[in-house]
């Protein structure tokens, strides 16, 4: 029987590491790319488009992957956004388009997947949440996404309290700054060896995923920032 684990976000630096990473390892990859953005995962198995922060569209695609692949292993939920802009400089449409790519994409995951794991009595969750969540000091200049990444976390603490007793797991990775090209060209002069790589991440979350002892895990990937 294939193992089964969905990507949300497949196209990017971290997505594309955590396809490649349990594609190698064996799992069935099915990753999601944003609708009409003509980009694409070729390590996955399969991809979909799917606008994660609709929740009809994410509905829809839960009963595809019913009738497609049977028991989902895990979901790697990593699509989200960054934005600066202190608690003077945040605007509401910022707060809405944090919230929206960072927690709700999350949240509309959960909720309908959630019946699913149930119904199998087994399935990972895997959130990403940000440094400036856990540490406020960090979280002064990027408010809105501190915010949004605060209320993913406390999504996923809420879900490790709700799936008790249950082979359902949830688990948290809080990376500081990820070593991508967008962080790169954003903040050149920056030292690089000190962010953290994308396929580190993904390497803890397939060591959370085959690791059955533990159990609604929060990994701080923090690197020598």
């Amino acid at each position: 029987m294939s193992r089964n684990i969905i990507v949300t976000g497949a196209a990017g630096a971290l997505g594309s590491a955590v396809v490649e990473k349990f594609k190698r390892e064996g799992y069935y990859v099915i990753g999601l790319l944003r609708p009409d953005s003509g980009e694409s995962a070729e390590e996955a198995d399969d991809t979909y488009e799917v606008d994660v922060t609709n929740s009809a569209a994410v509905l829809d695609f839960v009963k595809e992957c019913q009738m497609q692949y049977g028991e989902i292993d895990a979901i790697a939920m990593i699509v989200g956004g960054f934005a600066l802009g202190s608690i003077e400089e945040t605007k509401m449409e910022d707060l809405n388009k944090m919230f929206t790519l960072n927690f709700f994409s999350a949240f509309n995951l959960v909720q309908s997947f959630l019946p699913v794991f149930k119904k199998q009595n087994k399935g990972t969750f895997l959130f990403v949440g940000a440094r400036p969540a856990l540490q406020l000091a960090d979280a002064t200049s990027s408010v809105a996404y501190a915010l949004s990444k605060k209320l993913v976390i406390s999504l996923a603490e809420i879900l490790a309290e709700e799936i008790k007793g249950t082979e359902i797991r949830s688990h948290i990775f809080v990376p500081s700054i990820i070593d991508t090209k967008a962080n790169r060209d954003s903040m050149p002069d920056s030292d690089f060896s000190k962010w953290v790589n994308p396929a580190d991440i993904a390497e803890a979350m397939h060591y959370a995923v085959n690791t059955p002892a533990l159990r609604n895990m929060t990994f701080k990937l923090f690197g020598g920032v």
